[in-house]
């Protein structure tokens, strides 16, 4: 297929929903994100994919209740700044530690196996819950995703529900654009430079007039939050910590999706595992067909190849793979997060694929995110790019075949 065709194809997919303003970076950096190409899958794929998520939920869902409890050395070693121990104590939920999160799969020879969860900021929600449906109709073809919009409106009023409870204020609220649409909560967009603290409380500027903000769905993460400063050096990130701990600010997702966040985590679960203790069999079970072993100090050198992952790294940042030797095979060219704590993981290949692209056929590697919202299996999500997953990997739509 040619370029100009291709592009020609793109723009009658991506063009209306750009019109619309909810998909508006199919093109990101002036380069192509979103793909005008549609990858079937069966349905036993898709069962399986929502069934890892559900037991995998599980896991987390029951550590998450101990670290809560957990004495400070513990935290730290997990990741935890200094600033958000206290906030990260903060019990919203006990059914739901998180209220939008995204486990990343590698579709590999012993299954499907779990490389990270994004619990506290995860990204791809637009993309998974509007894009790959409306791409779907283009195409002709059931969507996996349909229908689970409905999987945040549950979640976010749960939620909304439990910091009730909890005696936090829940009037005001701010939100991103495509959740605030899907939320069904009487919100408003706010941008993050136009948020203030004044007087104890978080406030958004509108014009001459603070208004006042008591649940705030944010896209910034709780450990950039906890070293941030104003110009003249008020620990203003430390303070909006501290407004979460002292209930007088509601955040989703809730606190406990932080401890979810960390890599770290993924160490601690397999070190139980390994050592047999604090899960069930059934729960041994779990970890063993899903997780990767995952270690704080390097186990891999001369016996498997590995890879090295900062403890809240997101988007392929401060990735590096090894072969078993120990030589570097590819490595994250960005800046960020390389000054984190590394954990080590075994490394596993992602599936190659060959997708359509403006530029003609590209073979890449293929990562599935599956959401888990409100503690259920979700949308999925396709990326597709090397063997770093990174932030300006391909975007592929996903159909069901028949």
């Amino acid at each position: 297929m040619g370029e100009h065709t291709q592009a020609a194809i793109r723009e009658r997919l991506y063009g209306p929903m750009r019109e619309e303003g909810v998909f508006t970076w199919d093109r990101m950096y002036e380069e192509e994100y979103a793909l005008a190409d549609i990858h079937l899958i069966s349905r036993s794929l898709r069962e399986e994919l929502a069934a890892a998520t559900e037991r995998l939920g599980r896991i987390y869902g029951k550590v998450v209740p101990v670290l809560e409890r957990a004495d400070e050395p513990l935290l730290r070693e997990l990741g935890v700044p200094q600033q958000a121990l206290r906030t990260v104590r903060t019990v919203v939920s006990r059914s739901m530690p998180t209220a939008v999160a995204r486990f990343d799969f590698a579709q590999t020879a012993d299954g499907l196996k779990m490389l990270e969860c994004n619990s506290d900021t995860p990204t791809g929600i637009v993309e998974a819950f509007y894009a790959n449906g409306r791409a779907c109709r283009f195409y002709g073809y059931a969507d996996p995703n349909e229908g689970m919009e409905r999987h945040i409106a549950s979640a976010f009023a749960e939620l909304l529900d439990a910091y009730r409870r909890l005696n936090y204020p829940t009037e005001h609220k701010g939100t991103t654009r495509y959740l605030l649409r899907q939320s069904g909560l009487a919100a408003r967009f706010a941008a993050l430079e136009n948020l203030r603290v004044w007087n104890d409380r978080l406030y958004v500027q509108d014009g001459v007039e603070l208004l006042p903000v008591d649940v705030l769905y944010r896209l910034h993460a709780l450990e950039k939050l906890a070293e941030e400063c104003d110009e003249d050096g008020y620990p203003t990130g430390a303070h909006v910590l501290s407004l979460i701990a002292d209930r007088k600010l509601a955040v989703i997702n809730p606190p406990s999706a932080f401890l979810i966040q960390t890599k770290a985590l993924q160490a601690l679960i397999w070190s139980l595992h390994e050592e047999g203790r604090f899960f069930g069999s059934e729960e041994h079970d779990i970890i063993e067909t899903y997780m990767l072993p995952t270690y704080f100090e390097n186990r891999f050198l001369g016996m498997a190849d590995y890879v090295t992952k900062p403890v809240f790294g997101r988007e392929g940042g401060g990735v590096v793979l090894f072969d078993a030797q120990g030589a570097v095979v590819d490595k994250d060219q960005e800046d960020s997060y390389w000054e984190q704590p590394m954990i080590y993981q075994k490394r596993v290949e992602l599936p190659h694929i060959r997708v359509k692209t403006e530029n003609g056929p590209y073979d890449g590697r293929l990562l599935w995110g599956s959401f888990w919202i409100g503690a259920q299996a979700s949308a999925i999500v396709a990326r597709v790019g090397g063997p770093i997953t990174n932030n300006m990997s391909y975007f592929l739509p996903v159909g069901l075949a028949e």
